[in-house]
């Protein structure tokens, strides 16, 4: 498993989660998706993973540990950009992990068929990372594990095989009465424990691209791809170790990238530096007009 990238994993029976058919419900009919509308389709598939892969028997959960020096060096007079922005797309890095996983399975079981996943399919990973014993459900919605926290990458692997064990389900909550992630974010996007309205959410803000003839979302608070504020916060980040994994490495420091740095960040250097980051998504465009309206109100506000 190390071999692939991964520093946890767990396996746990295929099965229908109607338990959270009403959970999901209420927050889709809520609007808490803010128009994502990929978050109303296919919920049949999300519920049960039959549905999405044929003979489906087990859920195999991988977690990668991403935490670099970055999420807790941001810097209020430059852009904040999180942490797992400025490595290599977790697209691509555990999509390649998953695959040499099913290869090694397959190797020592030649029948045994299935397909991998990231969170760009309609799967419940953090609903099967509690399944197969990873971790629980912490308060800013995600999953945190005793040994890595909640700086983690998952992706899973659905087989049409039944495994000789299965792992158990994560039945503890060690969040207690913290609510650390709720006060520390400075939109309320936390509603409620668990509940996220992504219409608030910093890292929603600042991950899709910006409207036509719009420079800036509201709301970010110096951010202008991500958010790390509800994980620097909490308790069980504060020891967990860095990744070792040059795939999560840091293509730039945002505390040291100031206002000359941005000015002169042309679209060569920009794809040369980010192009395989999941900025690429956002453009540089959109990147360069954040930084830019970051230091203009920064100067707005030195004036007043």
């Amino acid at each position: 498993m190390a071999e692939a990238g991964f520093d946890l994993c767990g396996i746990a029976r295929a099965r229908h989660l109607g338990e959270q058919a009403t959970r999901l419900s209420e927050w889709l009919d809520k609007g808490y998706d803010s128009g994502l509308s990929y978050m109303h389709r296919n919920v049949d598939k999300r519920l049960d993973p039959a549905l999405l892969y044929e003979g489906a028997e087990s859920v195999i959960v991988c977690a990668a540990n991403y935490k670099n020096e970055s999420w807790d060096q941001q810097s209020s007079i430059n852009p904040r950009i999180s942490s797992y922005a400025i490595t290599q797309d977790y697209h691509t890095s555990l999509k390649d992990g998953l695959n040499i996983v099913l290869a090694r399975l397959k190797e020592e079981y030649p029948d045994l068929r299935g397909r991998c996943f990231t969170d760009s399919a309609p799967v419940l990973e953090k609903s099967w990372a509690i399944e197969t014993g990873l971790g629980w459900r912490g308060k800013n919605s995600l999953i945190v594990t005793p040994r890595y926290g909640s700086f983690i990458f998952l992706g899973e692997i659905i087989i049409d095989a039944e495994a000789d064990i299965y792992d158990h389900p994560f039945t503890d909550d060690f969040c207690g009465t913290c609510t650390a992630c709720m006060d520390a974010c400075p939109n309320k996007a936390i509603v409620r424990p668990y509940v996220i309205d992504t219409s608030r959410c910093i890292s929603r803000l600042t991950t899709e691209r910006l409207p036509e003839g719009e420079t800036t979302a509201t709301g970010t608070h110096g951010w202008i791809f991500g958010c790390d504020i509800c994980q620097s916060v909490c308790p069980h980040n504060r020891r967990t170790p860095h990744t070792d994994n040059p795939v999560f490495k840091p293509f730039l420091k945002p505390a040291d990238c100031g206002k000359e740095f941005w000015d002169n960040l042309d679209r060569i250097e920009f794809d040369n530096l980010c192009g395989t980051t999941p900025m690429a998504r956002t453009g540089f465009e959109n990147i360069k007009k954040r930084a830019a309206n970051f230091f203009a109100d920064t100067a707005s506000q030195d004036e007043d």
